[in-house]
């Protein structure tokens, strides 16, 4: 079994687009190297960029930055239980309830970037922590049945789509 080949039944055709975004990459690399392209990207940043808007009502790369740990946390929370078989089915989140709750523009952005390094480190280890038995447990989130690996490679999709929306909207 290849554990890096999603089948299109292991998520919600809403993800593919995420999906897409990682090609053939093996899970735990992806996880890796778009984290340190992403950084690398941000980190010199100067203040005025991150609290940049490109249009009304859209979010300053730092909220973009919170908006990505936020949903790596849930959806690695999400992989966790359905690795563990709970059946239990997972509510959805309101990503822009999440945002506008975050308290993200009074950050540093060091401090957020190291906080998303933690965790991304931390999902890393979740993700080669599971056996390849538990990578195709599925469960029941937002009302979509998906995998645990569909997960990791949304987590690292969804991080690689807002790179390219900073890249070409905000820089």
């Amino acid at each position: 079994m290849n554990i890096n080949q999603l089948n299109e039944n292991e998520y919600n055709p809403y993800f593919k687009f995420y999906i897409e975004k990682v090609g053939n990459a093996e899970l735990i690399e992806v996880l890796k190297t778009s984290f340190k392209e992403f950084s690398t990207t941000i980190k010199n940043l100067p203040e005025e960029k991150l609290m940049y808007r490109y249009a009304k009502g859209k979010w300053t790369i730092k909220e973009l930055i919170q908006h990505l740990i936020d949903t790596e946390r849930i959806l690695s929370y999400r992989a966790l239980r359905f690795s563990r078989n709970d059946a239990t089915e997972i509510q959805g989140f309101d990503e822009n309830w999440y945002v506008n709750n975050s308290n993200a523009n009074d950050r540093n952005i060091m401090d957020i970037l190291e906080e998303f390094n933690h965790l991304r480190k931390t999902s890393i280890s979740l993700f080669k922590s599971f056996s390849d038995e538990m990578l195709i447990n599925f469960g029941t989130a937002d009302r979509n049945k998906m995998s645990v690996r569909a997960l990791g490679f949304i987590i690292a999709g969804h991080q690689l789509h807002h790179l390219k929306i900073i890249k070409e909207r905000y820089l």
